[in-house]
């Protein structure tokens, strides 16, 4: 396995984890996971702050989200953008996503991340 596919494999681990509702409702892991700046441009078009992310997602009764189509491509040495399709069976709805990953010291941290709601 190259460099490259090991940090996609694991940045695909986590562009997943932060799907699963144990680390959606764990303020403590969010707070891991994203970085001190992460900015978020929602599929509702509203944009969201880590405070505001580490307020709201704990309370919310997440669904199981099903991720495919991933990709991940490097934009520098330590930042890589990540794209795959989001499923939401909640509201019955599919999303692209992005997210721009950067390498803070020995962990990837989000910075940036969008969803945009498309069609099945």
């Amino acid at each position: 396995m190259t460099d490259l596919e090991k940090v996609k494999a694991h940045l695909y681990s986590l562009d997943a984890v932060l799907l699963e509702r144990e680390t959606r409702r764990s303020r403590e892991k969010l707070d891991e996971l994203l970085a001190d700046d992460f900015i978020e441009v929602g599929s509702s078009g509203l944009m969201f702050d880590k405070a505001h992310v580490l307020e709201r997602l704990p309370t919310e009764e997440g669904p199981i989200m099903t991720l495919t189509d991933f990709d991940a491509r490097p934009l520098a040495q330590d930042v890589a953008l990540t794209t795959y399709k989001v499923f939401n069976p909640l509201k019955g709805q599919h999303s692209w996503r992005s997210s721009i990953w950067k390498l803070d010291g020995e962990a990837w941290r989000m910075t940036f991340h969008q969803g945009t709601v498309t069609s099945a």
